[in-house]
């Protein structure tokens, strides 16, 4: 057949048989473009939630370093407290017995005063005898508690064990030094229960 009879084609035919028909856009391709959208703008909620949790991170540290400080000085002041106690339960147990050796103070001056008297007979000397042995049981048994003399005649005056009463000048004696003993000073266990009276050089 002979292309003379196919009909002639207008420029607008051809134009419009060249226009691709495009396709109408799918349901899914529509939610897969939002759901990219939504990706690549930014969530201002996600960052205000994720400052609130850092802030609220951040004070529960702070509360968390407030405890721990208190039970850190809570535990310093128990182990104070237990010190104190210990040392005190250790003092009182160290000078349990001062009170009865206060008491006991005038009687060991009244054995020296009798252990001064003179004796005429053989009765009398017998007499100061068994004082003595009762006066040496008696030191024995408050030494053993801790009980000790303070030295005085001849030592150097000194106002923590010594109690000055009298002053005498004596050339053959230092100034300041002990010249006699009026009354004993007894310690227990390196504290001063009563100090020595005594008589001081000039």
């Amino acid at each position: 057949m002979s292309k003379k009879n196919e009909p002639v084609k207008t420029e607008e035919q051809a134009a419009a048989e060249e226009v691709e028909v495009k396709e109408p856009v799918s349901e899914t391709e529509t939610e897969e473009q939002v759901e990219l959208a939504d990706t690549e703008t930014p969530d201002i909620d996600s960052s205000v939630e994720e400052e609130e949790t850092v802030n609220e991170a951040e004070e529960l540290r702070k509360q968390l370093e407030a405890e721990q400080n208190k039970y850190l000085r809570l535990l310093a002041d128990y182990d104070n407290f237990k010190r104190r106690t210990q040392k005190d339960k250790e003092i009182a147990n160290k000078f349990r017995s001062q009170s009865l050796l206060s008491d006991i103070l005038p009687v060991l001056d009244n054995f020296e005063r009798a252990m001064s008297v003179t004796t005429n007979s053989e009765e009398s000397a017998s007499l100061l005898k068994g004082l003595e042995m009762v006066q040496k049981s008696l030191i024995e048994a408050v030494s053993r508690e801790g009980l000790e003399e303070i030295k005085a005649v001849g030592e150097p005056f000194d106002p923590n064990f010594h109690q000055a009463v009298m002053q005498e000048k004596d050339d053959s004696a230092e100034p300041g030094t002990v010249l006699q003993e009026l009354q004993k000073g007894y310690m227990l266990k390196g504290r001063v229960l009563r100090p020595a009276m005594v008589k001081v050089n000039e």
